[in-house]
């Protein structure tokens, strides 16, 4: 059976439920980085058996939080020994704004990724981009290295649109399944 772990840091409650949702899509066990940036001794064996790692954080002030950043600092462990070498990789954010510099979270949980010597699975969903598209549509933000979800600033985590959350179960099943064939 392939091992999927989702490590995440969520502020507020919303990228815990978008977490959620992934590991749901992947039959992932979830890891969640606390207000301290640190993750459970135990979790780092976890990581170490994943088949893939799949990364999530929410965007605040154009990057991840500094939670996120000392996990990943904390990785360099791994790295050292190349634990996480041909590892699958993905990854997701979320923040109030429809774009909220996101990519930029992307693009540093993508390169996190390629610095363990891992491969990272695009998102493999056409945007909804039409006129008649909606928030419940799936890839409604457009996003093409990982999910992009959109939480509303003045609202809890139950208000974030289905079609993101739908966007992430897809996704997790996705990593989960290039994982199964690559293994």
């Amino acid at each position: 059976m392939t091992k999927v772990a989702v490590v995440y840091y969520s502020g507020y409650g919303h990228t815990k439920l978008v977490a959620e949702n992934v590991a749901e899509g992947a039959q992932a066990e979830l890891i969640e980085i606390d207000q301290e940036g640190n993750i459970p001794e135990a979790a780092w064996d976890t990581l170490q058996a994943a088949d893939a790692i799949i990364f999530g954080a929410p965007t605040y002030m154009g990057s991840a939080p500094w939670q996120f950043k000392k996990f990943a600092d904390a990785s360099s462990k791994p790295w050292f020994t190349r634990a996480w070498q041909d590892k699958v990789f993905g990854g997701f954010t979320n923040s109030a704004s429809l774009n909220g510099d996101k990519q930029v979270t992307m693009i540093a949980m993508q390169t996190l990724a390629a610095q363990h010597g891992g491969i990272w699975v695009s998102l493999g969903q056409l945007p909804a981009n039409t006129l008649a598209s909606t928030r419940d549509d799936v890839n409604n933000l457009g996003g093409s290295a990982g999910p992009l979800v959109q939480s509303p600033s003045d609202a809890g985590a139950d208000k974030i649109p289905a079609g993101d959350l739908e966007t992430v179960r897809l996704y997790g099943a996705r990593v989960a399944s290039i994982a199964a064939r690559l293994k």
